[in-house]
Order: structure tokens, then C-alpha cells, then sequence
């Protein structure tokens, strides 16, 4: 009696099927970037459409602009005095040409301030502060500067090792640090000030005073600089 009841048991109404407005009130719990132009609605197109026309204006800027990254070299560096005397006083003459090309068709260069720094084996020995320029576009400029006068550096034993050997060969190793301070210039537009550094490793033979190079040594080989910047909106 009991198995037939088990068998032939009632198992109520069949359970409806959940409805499109169930599944709608599910996925609106919720909003994925995917749905957002379906669903959730304006906040994401706004930022959808800002993304956008930044996209289009900046594409626009770098079509009409065509914005190049400026080079630096030096193209010529002239050593006359280089050497140590007992008390360990650095006597020196150093002079060097940097070539800055700007290669932008639009964009000038206005440079507001300008140091350089000259190095032997990590030691400062000489510094020039240069004026203001600006440079226009599809120019190339050139930036002197001397070196000259003596002054107390003491140099490790590994340090004179090495000094001693690059004065037998004639060429010795100068490191030549720039820091300006510049703004790109287009039309009335004129950016917020970029600090950049450059850093030229030298090879400059000594020469004599008529101008050429020791018996050992070669000229001097033009040379690349590398460089770096940060840029602000602001002062």
C-alpha cells in the first residue's frame, strides 16, 4: 500500500521558467564596462566619449605638430692644460662646443637656464652658468663654454694608476654634465618648464698651445650626448 502511494506520488505544478525581466533585474545589480552602453548607463559613455576625443586631439596634435626629440653633441673639445702638481693642485684649460639641434618644423625652444659641469674620475673641477637663448625650429645652436684655473683634488692611489696611464696615452676621460631648464614654444602656446640633464662621456686628447695633438693621440671624435627630463605643467 505504501509503495504504491511512493509511486504514484504527486509532485505539484511544474515550476515556471524564470522571466526576461527576472534575468534583466539580476544583471542590473551589476554593471561590467562591456554592458555599460546596453544597461548602465551615462556615466560610462561620458568617459567612453571623453576617452575618445582625447584619443582624436591628441592624434590631430601629433599629425599637425610631428614633435622630434632634440639632439645633443659635442662636436669639438680642446685640452691644453691637464696635470697635477706635487701638492696635489689640478691644473687645467679645457674648452668644448656643444652643437643642440632642435628638428621640430613648429616647435621653438626657449632655454631659461643653463649650467655646465666638468668631471675627472668622479671629482668636480670646473663650472660655467651660461645665458638665456631661444632656439627657433629647424635650427641647430651651439653652446661654448672654457674651463680654466687650478684647484685642490686629491686623487686615490687607483685614481693617479689611471691618471698616469691616460697621460701616457695622451687622452684622458672627461665627463661633461649639462642642466638647462627650457619650454617648448608653438604659436602663443608655451609649455611648463622641463628640467633636462645631459651627460657626454668624453675622449679628449691633450694638445699644445699651436693647436695640435700629442704624438700619441688622435683629435678629437665628435661625440653623442645622452639625456634625460622631467616635465611640468607648472612652475
Amino acid at each position: 500500500m505504501v509503495d504504491n502511494q511512493l509511486n504514484n506520488a504527486y509532485y505539484g505544478p511544474s515550476i515556471p521558467s524564470p522571466s526576461k525581466s527576472d534575468y534583466r533585474r539580476h544583471n542590473n545589480n551589476g554593471c561590467s564596462f562591456c554592458s555599460c552602453f546596453k544597461g548602465c548607463s551615462l556615466i560610462c559613455k561620458i568617459i567612453t566619449t571623453i576617452i575618445v576625443l582625447v584619443a582624436i586631439i591628441g592624434f590631430l596634435f601629433w599629425f599637425i605638430v610631428r614633435p622630434d626629440v632634440l639632439k645633443f653633441s659635442v662636436s669639438e673639445a680642446s685640452l691644453t692644460i691637464f696635470n697635477f702638481t706635487k701638492n696635489n693642485t689640478f691644473n687645467y684649460d679645457l674648452s668644448v662646443n656643444i652643437l643642440i639641434q632642435n628638428p621640430n618644423r613648429r616647435v621653438g625652444i626657449d632655454y631659461e637656464d643653463i649650467k655646465m659641469y666638468a668631471f675627472y674620475k668622479n671629482l668636480r673641477f670646473g663650472s660655467q652658468t651660461l645665458g638665456k637663448f631661444f632656439q627657433p625650429h629647424k635650427n641647430t645652436s651651439n653652446l661654448s663654454a672654457a674651463f680654466k684655473g687650478k684647484q685642490g683634488i686629491h686623487l686615490s692611489s687607483n685614481q693617479m694608476s689611471k691618471f698616469n696611464k691616460e697621460k701616457n696615452d695622451g687622452v684622458y676621460g672627461i665627463d661633461l654634465k649639462v642642466f638647462l631648464n627650457l619650454r617648448c614654444i608653438l604659436g602663443l602656446f608655451k609649455s611648463g618648464n622641463v628640467k633636462t640633464k645631459l651627460h657626454c662621456d668624453l675622449k679628449v686628447p691633450l694638445t699644445s698651445h699651436n693647436g695640435t695633438s700629442s704624438s700619441l693621440a688622435n683629435g678629437f671624435e665628435a661625440t653623442n650626448c645622452d639625456w634625460v627630463y622631467k616635465w611640468r605643467l607648472f612652475h
